[in-house]
């Protein structure tokens, strides 16, 4: 009789040495991270200025520590934006972080069904005595519109006996006034007028979503912000507009009054300078 371990006994403890080789070779949710954004050419101050998460938090997830983040959920939260931000699909990193840390946070508790019935409304009955003022002032008015008219009545009488007629008294004209004509909407673009002495740039998402951010000659932020499909932004500078474009082949450029002829691609980021005289990119 054979005692030792028979094939099928070492069967799960080869499956489990399989799925450690599986888990050592999916990488990290910091470092899944950290390679999508170099392979978009983004840096960390780049996805901090979009995303408005602090670059020493960025650094931390990157190194996949998730302590700086405050908590389970802004830990999540945290993920599913930088994700975002490099292109990357964030449910597998969200599921590989609840795998890693415990599953999904706790729902919070819905509030006791007794508190909805205390701030309930009463019902009231109807207001039998606002009904009656009500009525009585309607009555009242009534019988003073009957007496005015009677007046008038009257009036007319008097002026036929005297040989004119009710149509000769003088009536005011109510002159009508003609509505104001619309003032033509105010453009967004400053292309049309596009002044010699500055340089001037229109940015348009025009085939969706971008990141954009615009800096002076002096390199002080003029704008940083994400422009949803439709939305256009002009920038205007005395010398020089530097422009960074998280999704180039979204947009359409316009400088110093002529649309730029480019080539960029969908997702590609681009560093452009504009300066004053022809649009020729820096």
């Amino acid at each position: 009789m054979s005692i030792g371990n028979s094939p099928e006994d070492e069967r799960p403890f080869e499956d489990e040495r399989v799925e450690e080789d599986r888990e050592e070779a999916r990488p990290s949710i910091g470092r899944a991270l950290q390679q999508a954004r170099i392979a978009a050419g983004l840096t960390v101050d780049d996805i901090s200025s979009a995303t408005r998460v602090r670059m020493n938090i960025v650094h931390a997830i990157e190194a996949d520590d998730f302590t700086a983040c405050g908590g389970d959920v802004y830990a999540r939260g945290h993920i599913r934006t930088l994700a975002k931000a490099v292109h990357l699909d964030p449910a597998p990193l969200l599921a590989q972080y609840g795998d890693e840390h415990g599953g999904r946070p706790a729902p919070t508790p819905a509030a006791p069904l007794f508190e909805a019935e205390r701030i309930r409304p009463e019902r009231r009955g109807p207001n039998w005595t606002a009904a009656m003022v009500a009525a009585i002032v309607a009555v009242i008015g009534f019988v003073g519109f009957t007496m005015f008219q009677g007046g008038d009545d009257s009036a007319n009488e008097a002026n036929v006996a005297e040989g004119s007629t009710p149509g000769d008294s003088a009536s005011p004209t109510t002159k009508t006034k003609k509505p104001a004509d619309p003032k033509p909407e105010a453009s967004d673009s400053a292309i049309a007028a596009a002044p010699r002495d500055k340089v001037t740039v229109q940015v348009a998402a025009v085939d969706g979503r971008s990141w954009i951010a615009a800096k002076d000659h002096n390199g002080r932020m003029i704008f940083d912000g994400v422009l949803k499909q439709g939305d256009t932004k002009t920038f205007q500078d005395s010398s020089k507009v530097h422009l960074v474009l998280g999704d180039a082949g979204a947009i359409d450029l316009f400088v110093n009054g002529k649309k730029i002829k480019d080539d960029f691609q969908p997702g590609a980021v681009e560093r452009l300078t504009y300066t004053k005289g022809d649009p020729e990119a820096g």
